[in-house]
């Protein structure tokens, strides 16, 4: 089984793709992590997994420029029902668009905007930092063995704002209630870094390569 990691020049993708190696490693699976900017390569793969670092707009453009990128990540995912995981600006990507420095367009997964953060009470941005999980769809594959209040790791500072309550899995307080987890059918985004959340990313890297969509 091969987990296709995409590689669109968007941040380092090294320290996702040792968290998969070793999630895969302790769950004894034994799947291949291949990080690739190939189309065919996600197109051939059996599970796509997209993280992301930067600017909405910035990210989006980068992948749209990789060769039958778009076309081969619709084939795969929403034609195809592969499990799909999006990892912070790779979560983002889901939504129909980002007003970040302008106006731009998402893939379109999940329906809402990916809008600027505002805390209330004087909060600082970035969200960065350790926060705890509010979980709100508890039976979840992803979230096996994971419970409310579990801390994961957050650099952000705008957010996918769900226009479907359905679609948000999970949130974190942050001054207001933010998208954490978000996700439909064979799809999951988070807007944490599970490669850098210790126990609890690993757990949800491993629920991710066992989920059957």
């Amino acid at each position: 089984m091969t987990v296709a990691i995409v590689d669109y020049g968007s941040g380092n993708l090294r320290s996702a793709a040792k968290a998969f190696e070793r999630a895969a490693a302790e769950s004894g699976k034994g799947e291949r992590i291949l990080v690739t900017s190939s189309a065919a390569e996600i197109a051939a793969a059996d599970r796509v997994v997209l993280p992301g670092v930067g600017a909405f707009g910035d990210c989006m453009a980068g992948l749209s420029a990789l060769p039958g990128m778009l076309e081969a990540l619709d084939d795969a995912v929403i034609r195809g029902g592969r499990p799909f995981l999006g990892i912070c600006v790779g979560m983002q990507l889901m939504a129909e668009r980002g007003v970040e420095h302008g106006v731009h367009r998402g893939l379109g997964w999940i329906a809402g905007a990916v809008e600027a953060i505002e805390p209330a009470g004087g909060l600082k941005v970035p969200h960065m930092g350790w926060n705890e999980l509010q979980i709100d769809a508890p039976a979840h594959p992803i979230f096996s063995g994971i419970e409310t209040g579990a801390h994961f790791y957050f650099v952000h500072s705008y957010a996918l704002r769900c226009t479907d309550p359905a679609q948000c899995l999970a949130t974190v307080s942050y001054g207001g209630s933010i998208a954490a987890v978000v996700g439909r059918d064979n799809m999951a985004g988070t807007q944490f870094h599970p490669e850098k959340s210790q126990a609890n990313g690993l757990r949800l890297l491993a629920n991710f390569l066992a989920w059957r969509p």
